[in-house]
């Protein structure tokens, strides 16, 4: 008698239990139990009932000492596939991520342990061959209806049911369903179906009568479907609730609740026809094609094409290509702002084909899409980073849209970068994986000059529109001639001209609010957050200073607290400002802000893009969520009104990014007919990421970049890993940091040599020095390619296995590897 073992997580992320549990699967459990199913555990001394999820079985166990059994199975199918069981085991080995921490972006949204298995009988099912066990199962169904597996089990008590269950299953007589528990309300809504389809047209309109016009009406149009809601019969007859009543009373007609999946894709879609390629973009399609014709061995594609070249009609054609070979596809974008109009396209190409996935869905939206997803009711998935994680069986492509944006790499555990992950994840699942940009960030472009990842370029726009011409404004001479204004005369004039000609702008600014601090003339105070020590920001619309990092809001001063001086002033501007400053300068414009404060209600993304659709709006403000992938083609101006906000900041991408958001705000503009003009206010006329972002010259900018950052150490010359020690203990938590640098530096020697300093940096105070009343100290690790996972290994046992028994009760770690910023 052979026994099989199962390898267990449970959901608990305290580090003295982030392992793998090995359980007995008996008899009546080996042979039901796959890799992804939850199942019941005696857990701990007191062997309490617990859940768990199996991630792997093994044959064999020669480690001595005496394993418990597992008890029951929840699932009859697994939750996870094998696939992303493996993806996430990578991930808790690469990001040094725990195993639940891990698990829970491939999970059902929500809390795992609340997912529940529902069986029931396909109705018309063949009854042939059935076991006296199987028929107690069905003769307890006919009497329940739908029922919880556990209830099931636990009434009916037979022996082997699991086995029984399968058998049914395969036989095509039960089906089982998952759905949360009832925390979440399952959506219901009226449907109408006619009762008795034996009785002819003519003997249903005898029994309505013939003066009862509006009923014989109904019983026409329902005679043609099987069933319908009771919204839509009420739009096709224009009828009401009472009506279908009286024919429900007539015993003509049913009306019942139906459960629905929560839609979160709620407006009508036009359809998006199918363009036909120039072509440059056809050269690009057929590339890619021909790999998945097995033409060439490459899986992972960078198209680099500027703005407005025509990616997204070239990404429609790729998945129209991989749903014909029966295969599914997942489509990122980096901001929920772009989803709408990705959406729109997608829905209107493929229908019903299309489910999306991303943070501002509510709970219940989001598990109705995965179970959507997972049932393989959909071939598509639009959505953001998480989206990566979509459960389909057979993925063919992941399409990751401007990926360079840093909101593809998560700030919670597990810390991962999505286009990392999906590389894993193709590589796993035999599939493809395009990346397009106008900006590639610079490690992605560095890797496709090295060949590991093909590149395609689009160096023009379609249709041969010119990309906008770039105008910069040295705000230092606008000073000297007397212009104290946010606006620069040619910016002023410009925004005119473009109202005048019934024509869209956009400004752009990357800080919200209506100033950035408040500060005292006087003596030189700046209102700072009590919690975190960072400058507060004026709201004005709500007359209240908020932090951004913990979201305390207070009242703003009136007098000094220091000097008691009443010369106490708001300074710098955030969008709202703006927004005010445009709205006195030109009355008559329509006007909309676009940024974190006007856009957390569900939807309003969705409404503000779609009214600068209609030309509803005349200017829209916003911060960096404007920047990318929005396809206008009445806008003709984008002002860029402080392009040094980005560049000052004092991080080593801080230049890349200027450079990015400069070129992509740049690209919002002369997507149509009329040209494009793009104003850039700055400070700092000279630097370089401006001088390219003029010209729209990604090359130089690459080659000027990428050799500072093989002089400086930085990648992808080099991997990093940042360290950040937290507590409420500033004294403590400077003398772990010290510790835990003494002993890097020690048990690195051997590595960095005499060059130790270049390679460990720290340990000083973060630059958000105290964030949520915690103090920060950082520490900064490069180390080249071959030694990162020496590195990763030491990071392990000394920060989560605290193998060198330091006083860490007080004190946490955050742990980033390939960190996006050393903020």
């Amino acid at each position: 008698m052979s026994i099989k073992y199962a390898e267990i997580i449970v959901n608990n992320r305290a580090t003295q239990v982030d392992k793998l549990y090995t359980y007995i699967l008996d008899d009546e459990l080996k042979d039901i139990v796959k890799e992804g199913m939850r199942v019941i555990i005696p857990f701990g001394k007191g062997n309490k009932l617990i859940k768990g999820i199996v991630v792997n079985i093994i044959d064999t166990w020669d480690r001595g000492y005496k394993l418990k059994k597992v008890i029951d199975v929840l699932d009859d199918k697994p939750l996870i596939s094998k696939e992303l069981i493996d993806l996430s085991i990578w991930m808790k080995e690469y990001y040094l991520s725990s195993y639940i921490d891990t698990f829970q972006p491939v999970l059902p949204p929500g809390d795992f342990k609340e997912v529940n298995t529902f069986v029931e009988i396909i109705e018309n099912s063949n009854m042939k061959d059935i076991d006296k066990d199987e028929l107690n199962i069905l003769s307890y169904l006919n009497i329940k209806g739908k029922v919880l597996l556990e209830d099931l089990k636990k009434d009916l008590k037979i022996s082997n049911i699991n086995r029984w269950l399968n058998s049914l299953e395969n036989k095509g007589i039960i089906e089982t369903t998952i759905d949360i528990k009832t925390k979440v309300d399952k959506k219901m809504e009226k449907w109408v179906k006619l009762l008795n389809k034996a009785f002819s047209l003519e003997e249903m309109h005898e029994k309505v009568g013939k003066r009862a016009v509006k009923q014989r009406e109904i019983i026409e149009f329902l005679f043609d479907v099987e069933d319908i809601s009771f919204k839509e019969l009420s739009k096709s007859t224009n009828t009401t609730l009472s009506t279908i009543r009286v024919l429900e009373k007539k015993g003509l007609l049913e009306i019942y609740e139906k459960e629905v999946n929560r839609n979160p894709i709620k407006k009508d879609i036009k359809d998006y026809r199918k363009h036909n390629l120039s072509t440059a973009q056809r050269k690009v399609f057929e590339g890619i094609v021909s790999s998945f014709n097995g033409g060439d061995s490459s899986n992972k594609f960078l198209i680099h094409g500027v703005t407005g070249s025509g990616k997204t009609e070239i990404y429609l054609q790729l998945v129209e290509e991989i749903i014909k070979k029966g295969k599914e596809a997942i489509i990122l974008v980096p901001e929920i702002s772009l989803t709408p109009q990705t959406i729109d396209r997608f829905v209107g190409r493929f229908g019903d084909l299309v489910a999306v996935l991303h943070s501002k869905l509510s709970y219940g939206e989001r598990f109705d899409e995965w179970r959507r997803i997972k049932e393989g009711k959909v071939k598509i998935v639009v959505g953001a980073r998480s989206a990566v994680f979509a459960p389909f069986q057979n993925l063919g492509i992941i399409i990751i849209d401007e990926e360079h944006e840093s909101t593809y790499k998560s700030s919670q555990n597990p810390k991962y970068n999505t286009i990392e992950v999906a590389a894993k994840r193709v590589d796993i699942e035999k599939a493809f994986l395009i990346m397009g940009s106008a900006t590639p960030s610079l490690e992605t472009y560095y890797n496709s000059l090295n060949g590991d990842f093909k590149l395609l370029e689009l160096q023009e726009r379609i249709n041969q529109y010119s990309l906008p011409e770039v105008t910069v404004v040295d705000m230092r001479e606008e000073l000297s001639n007397g212009n104290k204004s946010i606006f620069s005369k040619e910016l002023y004039e410009s925004i005119n001209e473009n109202l005048n000609n019934g024509k869209q702008t956009i400004l752009f600014l990357n800080r919200r609010g209506f100033s950035t601090f408040v500060s005292c003339r006087n003596c030189g105070y700046v209102v700072k957050c009590n919690n975190c020590d960072i400058s507060m920001t004026y709201h004005r619309n709500m007359n209240k200073l908020r932090c951004h990092y913990c979201g305390l809001a207070i009242a703003p001063p009136n007098i000094c607290p220091v000097c008691k001086s009443n010369y106490i002033k708001y300074f710098g501007i955030g969008t709202e400002k703006v927004e005010e400053f445009v709205k006195e300068l030109f009355p008559q414009a329509r006007i909309v802000r676009m940024d974190m404060d006007t856009t957390t209600g569900k939807g309003s993304h969705e409404s503000i893009l779609e009214d600068m659709k209609k030309g509803k709006i005349d200017i829209l403000i916003g911060t960096q969520m404007i920047s990318k992938g929005l396809d206008f083609e009445n806008v003709t101006l984008v002002g860029i009104i402080a392009a040094d906000t980005t560049l000052n900041l004092p991080d080593f991408r801080s230049p890349e990014r200027a450079f990015q958001l400069v070129t992509q705000v740049a690209g919002r503009a002369g997507r149509g007919d009329s040209n494009g003009k793009v104003i850039l206010q700055t400070y700092n006329p000279d630097h370089y990421s401006i001088k390219f972002s003029k010209e729209h010259d990604y090359k130089s900018f690459y080659n000027t970049e990428i050799a500072l950052r093989k002089e400086f150490l930085y990648p992808p010359f080099l991997d990093l890993i940042s360290l950040l020690i937290y507590g409420e203990d500033n004294n403590k938590v400077a003398s772990i940091a010290t510790e835990v640098y003494n002993l890097f530096v020690k048990e690195t020697k051997w590595i960095h040599k005499e060059t130790i300093n270049n390679y460990i940096i720290g340990p000083y105070p973060a630059p958000l020095e105290k964030i949520k009343n915690n103090f920060r100290w950082q520490i900064i690790i490069k180390s080249k390619k071959e030694n990162i996972n020496s590195l990763k290994s030491l990071v392990k046992r000394v920060c989560i296995n605290n193998e060198y028994k330091l006083k860490i009760d007080d004190v946490k770690f955050s742990i980033d590897i390939d960190p996006n910023s050393i903020l």
